[in-house]
């Protein structure tokens, strides 16, 4: 049996940054390379966890980008390391001002790439991993076990919503 072509998905980034200047060129940076952004989420204070305080000092913000161009599921890994460069090239003295997590969401879930191992986490390719970060059930996002704090606590579901909204208009005009 020959197995079926995924549909394209929806490619997000989470932009954890400090310097707002800094993420403003993430974003272009990622434009370049994924297409037009087609939405920007309100901008959060990151204040569920000092992991990041050292390197890139406070406040840390997070941002959510989704893209216009659907695309291939099996790009994720190659975007995470795309990604990963984009981070080391506006670092500051070897220091991170911007963390990109990309990811994607098709009708069902939310799936971020990780170059860090965990039990739960898939392996892709080129030392990257998938992580289900959320479902979509029932008009609702539910959290993973094992997703990060601020994304259990339900702060980013209705933006989760709007970006499942612009996918499923996309795929409907396909």
């Amino acid at each position: 049996m020959r197995p079926d072509e995924p549909l394209p998905v929806k490619l997000i980034c989470g932009i954890l940054f400090s310097d707002a200047d800094r993420a403003e060129q993430a974003r272009q940076r990622t434009a370049q390379l994924y297409g037009r952004i087609d939405y920007k989420s309100p901008l959060y204070l990151f204040t569920v966890s000092d992991y990041y305080d050292a390197e890139m000092g406070t406040p840390i913000f997070r941002q959510f980008i989704s893209f216009y161009d659907l695309v291939h599921p099996g790009r994720l890994a190659r975007i995470k390391i795309e990604c990963n460069d984009i981070e080391e090239k506006l670092a500051v003295e070897g220091l991170r001002k911007v963390n990109l997590d990309p990811g994607y969401m098709d009708y069902d879930k939310l799936v971020l790439a990780s170059a860090k191992y965990n039990g739960h986490k898939i392996y892709l390719d080129l030392g990257i991993y998938a992580d289900l970060t959320m479902r979509y059930e029932r008009g609702h996002y539910q959290p993973s076990a094992y997703a990060f704090p601020d994304f259990k606590s339900g702060l980013y579901d209705e933006t989760l919503l709007h970006i499942r909204a612009r996918y499923k208009g996309q795929l409907r005009r396909l």
